[in-house]
């Protein structure tokens, strides 16, 4: 809700990593929003997949995560993620925070 009424965005949901390797080849978003904790697999193992299929292998993906600790941002940093979004997080300024992070990309 944060991200469509504050930040303007489309927001596809999926309540599972299986579900969103069969979502995203389909819906083609410009950035993906992982959390890390996530049913049937975690979010850096989804985000593995989506990077071996050659249609979705250039997804920016943000993660958001209650682990916070230095040592796991840089482990999710360093596995290709644009960045992370701790929780909890202020829904007033998660767009804000995604927009942030998602500027930082070279087009």
């Amino acid at each position: 809700v944060a991200l469509e009424s504050l930040g303007g965005y489309r927001v596809t949901l999926c309540t599972s990593g299986a579900q969103a390797l069969q979502v995203v080849p389909v819906a083609k978003p410009d950035l993906i929003v992982l959390d890390v904790m996530m049913p049937d697999m975690d979010g850096p193992e989804v985000m593995m997949k989506l990077r071996e299929m050659p249609e979705t292998a250039d997804i920016p993906v943000v993660f958001m995560t209650a682990r916070a600790q230095a040592d796991d941002v840089t482990e999710f940093l360093r596995l290709g993620a644009l960045g992370v979004v701790h929780k909890p997080f202020d829904p007033m300024l998660l767009s804000q925070q995604i927009q942030q992070l998602w500027e930082g990309i070279p087009r």
